[in-house]
């Protein structure tokens, strides 16, 4: 695979890279890349559109290492208990694993690492005193407002959270920091103050934020709004053909992002079609090699959202079900990290 074409499969279904001039220079080499995780709720289909990336960087030859970020998780705002915090990472890395899998990377050629692996080495905290030593709290606010829970009077250790995401970047040796466009702030005041540390400035490639299937922001605490891991087939049916999907409309459409973001990238790595049968009364069915194609029909009016969604549900539930079948093979995963919710 020349450059051209391993740039183009690692800029491909991004919102943002910075820059892509240095992302290009970086593949003259063997860059690494890294992308973390709070271990906080249970994942869902926003984070396996986020995962599926990591089989581009594989396909593209970047070494890729995935952080469980179990002090990032208790920080903002306590969002995992600290005697809860290894359970949720085993599940959080078995799921990262399934995806992966699922999406056709290879998660064994992935490393694995959790943030208490090295954020409490000496090294590692001097440089985060000195960090916050340097930053205004306006400034590490602003950098994760996108990230961190916000509130009148924040936590300090919100604060912290962007200063010590930067501080990975270096600390795991990563040309490339992947995350959602919501990372974005955290980033970019890393490129600011990490070659004062020590570090490099990343590169920084970002994943699209999907809207939910309410119209509007995906919420993790609306059931309704997102595709969970572990719904049976009723259910991934159930929540797409109530989602919002008005004809012809592309804007805060789950379900069309959902098929641009997830559905075609893996039948594009299959070498597979995106079909769309209909009865031939209705015009029979239709076949669609890439996603543009199909918006394009959509926004025409020519593919009607009932059979958009009807064709979507199958494919979703294609792509989540080995996963499904991994975590409910290991119940036990799910009832201790989420205690409350699998008594």
């Amino acid at each position: 695979m020349n450059t051209a074409d391993r740039l183009d499969l690692l800029t491909r279904y991004t919102e943002e890279v910075v820059t892509e001039d240095e992302l290009e220079e970086l593949l003259d080499g063997e860059p690494t890349a890294y992308i973390g995780y709070a271990p906080t709720g249970e994942m869902h289909i926003g984070h396996f559109t986020t995962i599926r990336k990591l089989a581009d960087f594989q396909r593209a030859g970047v070494d890729v290492t995935v952080l469980i970020a179990d002090l990032h998780a208790h920080l903002d705002s306590e969002k995992s208990p600290w005697d809860l915090l290894d359970a949720r990472s085993e599940y959080y890395e078995e799921s990262i694993r399934a995806m992966l899998d699922s999406a056709g990377g290879d998660p064994e050629s992935i490393d694995f690492v959790r943030g208490t692996d090295f954020q409490l080495d000496e090294e590692y905290t001097i440089e985060m005193y000195r960090m916050a030593a340097e930053t205004t709290v306006s400034r590490a606010q602003r950098a994760g407002s996108e990230v961190v829970r916000e509130s009148e009077s924040p936590n300090l250790g919100g604060l912290i959270y962007s200063l010590m995401q930067n501080l990975d970047v270096k600390a795991l040796d990563a040309d490339i920091a992947y995350g959602g466009i919501d990372q974005r702030g955290i980033y970019m005041l890393g490129r600011e103050i990490l070659p004062d540390h020590g570090g490099e400035a990343p590169v920084c490639l970002f994943a699209p934020l999907l809207s939910g299937l309410s119209g509007g922001k995906m919420s993790a605490s609306e059931a309704g709004s997102k595709i969970n891991l572990t719904d049976d087939p009723e259910q991934v049916e159930e929540k797409i053909n109530g989602a919002y999907c008005p004809q012809g409309d592309v804007e805060d459409n789950g379900v069309l992002e959902y098929v641009r973001f997830l559905v075609f990238p893996i039948l594009e790595q299959r070498g597979e079609e995106f079909v769309v049968e209909r009865p031939d009364e209705y015009g029979g069915d239709l076949v669609f090699e890439d996603y543009d194609a199909l918006e394009a029909t959509y926004v025409e009016g020519d593919l009607h959202p009932a059979d958009l969604k009807n064709a979507a549900a199958g494919y979703i539930d294609e792509v989540i079900a080995p996963i499904r079948e991994r975590l409910t093979d290991r119940p036990d995963l799910l009832a201790e990290a989420y205690p409350e919710n699998y008594e």
